[in-house]
């Protein structure tokens, strides 16, 4: 016998048999059906941190703003380009002015300086009550509502069974994220 029939005498057969497909499908779909719900769960969270992050970046840029113009900027959630105090969130975004008339309504004749669009679904952002219908920023940097009263508080973004994030305003208008407690209902 030559060396070469000798080789493809010994040589096994190359490729999968059923069987090893079949089991490498199995684990292939056991580790989907335990990776997919976790991926899901990062995603959620990750539309929730983004949130946060836009809003704390709005600010940083609102209070940057008002300082350089040396005039009130203010941030407000938004109907089209205009404010909708009293609507429910700023899930529908926002829309960061120069406040002209110091009234913390974005007013025609007002500059916009940056816009925000609206929140993935699900999402929602609410502020407590110093910051739920707008926040303003002095020319000095500092949060001061429109009739001159301090404007410290906090938005929580949340996302039902998704852990909140909270962004934090201080009185000197500077911004911070944090976690918030518990799980957003």
């Amino acid at each position: 016998m030559s060396a070469v029939t000798q080789y493809c005498a010994l040589r096994r057969p190359s490729g999968f048999t059923l069987v090893e497909l079949a089991i490498a499908l199995a684990i292939v779909a056991i580790l989907f059906a335990v990776a997919i719900p976790s991926w899901g769960r990062y995603f959620a969270q990750q539309g929730v941190r983004d949130r946060a992050d836009a809003l704390a970046d709005s600010f940083v840029l609102a209070r940057a703003e008002a300082i350089r113009r040396g005039a009130r900027v203010a941030i407000c959630p938004r109907s089209a380009d205009s404010c909708d105090p009293g609507a429910p969130g700023w899930e529908r975004g926002w829309v960061i002015f120069a406040d002209d008339n110091h009234n913390g309504v974005h007013d025609p004749g007002e500059a916009i300086v940056g816009r925000e669009g609206a929140a993935v679904p699900g999402i929602t952002i609410r502020g407590n009550r110093p910051v739920a219908d707008y926040v303003s920023y002095t020319s000095i940097g500092q949060l001061r509502r429109v009739d001159g009263a301090l404007q410290m508080g906090s938005f929580v973004v949340c996302r039902s069974g998704i852990a909140g994030t909270k962004v934090v305003l201080a009185n000197g208008g500077r911004v911070r994220i944090a976690p918030a407690d518990g799980v957003c209902p």
